[in-house]
């Protein structure tokens, strides 16, 4: 815990932008929100029900085309695991998606629900993380060097289910209920005791409330209902994987200039729905108060004062790759 400091003043640069033009950027929406929302949760159950379908359709007759399909569709349905979780959550804790606020709590507390997501936790982690972009002693949920591990079990994640991971899952969420708190930055941002009171009614919640649906699901003989729900967002992590490192991989630490330590890469409108278009992280960092929606605007408005962006996955992780293999040697 001594090793993170909460007394801090960092003088942060950013692009000059015209005041009035900023304020225009920073207008929430309400439609824009519910737009955003309803699709990418609809998209999940959407995506959801489909497997559902499929696996009741199965039977000895079709099991040898249908399978095949049944996984592939469990495939993309656990592609929008990771953006169900701290990406819709970090949007939602902005209070930027819906200009009406208790939409976005509400919506917060819904995706971090289905996703098993800590949004107590991040709720007091994420502001210091913006006052403190990767300050080693003051930022302890991006810490520099960003390190990532391409061993078979994060590959079998990826690309299918690691089983591991979702017992470790579980298993904090039980230690948090118990109110055991490991780690010094979590020690450190969940130091005031009615947080730490909030913090575990909220894994009370997760267990308690997934446990009763997954009851539920057994017995009324819809089990499947677990695989797609219950822990709908734990496989094929693949998309968020990609997305998520290249934030901050191989930038800087301990500079005031978010060009040095955060990364903007540009995509498809496909992976920016998926992403909540923080593919413009660079931007969101500068000026956290601009709506996700707004930021492809924000960047052509600093254009010219930013750094070239990377054009879609390939190009950002070909340059990630490059980087990590100059920093092994």
């Amino acid at each position: 815990m001594a090793q993170f400091d909460r007394n801090f003043q960092i003088q942060w640069q950013r692009a000059p932008i015209d005041p009035a033009r900023l304020q225009e950027l920073m207008q929430r929406s309400d439609w824009r929100g519910a737009l955003q929302t309803g699709a990418h949760l609809g998209w999940f159950c959407v995506t959801a029900g489909w497997c559902f379908f499929l696996f009741n359709q199965l039977h000895a007759d079709n099991v040898w085309w249908l399978l095949p399909l049944l996984l592939a569709s469990l495939f993309l349905h656990g592609t929008m695991g990771p953006f169900m979780g701290l990406i819709a959550v970090h949007e939602l804790q902005h209070r930027t998606v819906f200009k009406t606020r208790w939409l976005n709590v509400f919506f917060e507390r819904v995706y971090a629900f289905i996703s098993w997501s800590d949004y107590v936790w991040y709720a007091q982690s994420h502001p210091l993380h913006h006052q403190a972009t990767c300050y080693a002693q003051h930022d302890g949920e991006v810490v520099q060097p960003v390190r990532f591990s391409l061993k078979w079990r994060t590959w079998l994640g990826l690309l299918a289910w690691n089983p591991q991971t979702t017992w470790s899952r579980l298993r904090l969420t039980w230690q948090h209920a118990q109110g055991t708190i490991q780690g010094p930055w979590y020690r450190h941002v969940l130091a005031d005791a009615k947080v730490r009171r909030a913090h575990r009614r909220w894994a009370w919640t997760l267990l308690i409330g997934h446990g009763a649906l997954a009851t539920l699901f057994v017995v009324t003989g819809n089990w499947f209902l677990i695989v797609v729900f219950t822990f709908g967002t734990h496989y094929c992590a693949w998309l968020g994987f990609l997305c998520g490192v290249a934030q901050h991989y191989g930038k800087q630490g301990d500079v005031n200039d978010f060009r040095a330590n955060t990364r903007t890469f540009t995509c498809s409108p496909v992976v920016g729905f998926y992403y909540w278009n923080m593919q413009y992280h660079l931007e969101h960092h500068m000026y956290p108060g601009v709506p996700f929606y707004n930021l492809g605007k924000l960047r052509n408005e600093l254009q010219e004062h930013l750094p070239e962006a990377t054009h879609g996955l390939i190009a950002t992780w070909r340059e990630i790759l490059k980087q990590r293999r100059a920093a092994l040697g």
